[in-house]
């Protein structure tokens, strides 16, 4: 029974997307689609194949640390931009079909919930072992003594 409950948690709700562990109405998720720009001859003229994905981070059902974890890591460097009112653009201009550039903004999203929803690890600070402390002073120590023989010529 306990199995059986898990793998129904697991499972997207009705409608929904799975995406990252989190499950996203479709209606949260707004494709728009423009010239892509670059290589592709007429194709790139004549077709609109660059998607642009627009989600607001609040619809993703993410809890408050993990939508300021998602905010950090899609910066400009990232794989998207939120906005100042919280809005997440994914572009993808990958492709030169249409739909295989809409399903690389929604891996994309999936891979930054995922990243988001993943708590780093809290560092704790150690202190190095006593044989730790003896080695590294009779390593410089020893550095020190070659250097000193290069200085004198070799003559000690």
């Amino acid at each position: 029974m306990a199995e059986q409950r898990e793998e129904i948690e697991h499972r997207a709700a009705p409608g929904a997307l799975r995406l990252g562990g989190v499950d996203v109405a479709p209606s949260a998720l707004r494709f728009s689609f423009v010239a892509s720009s670059g290589p592709g001859g007429q194709n790139v003229n004549k077709r609109r194949t660059r998607a642009e994905l627009r989600v607001w981070v609040k619809d993703l059902g993410l809890d408050p640390a993990a939508a300021e974890r998602l905010a950090v890591m899609s910066g400009p460097m990232g794989a998207g931009l939120v906005t100042e009112a919280g809005e997440l653009i994914i572009e993808c201009d990958e492709h030169r079909s249409q739909g295989r550039n809409k399903d690389e903004a929604l891996e994309r999203l999936e891979r930054l919930i995922r990243a988001a929803v993943a708590r780093p690890k809290v560092r704790k600070p150690t202190k190095p072992s006593k044989g730790a402390k003896r080695r590294r002073l009779e390593d410089k120590k020893q550095r020190g003594a070659i250097k000193k023989r290069r200085q004198s010529g070799g003559e000690e």
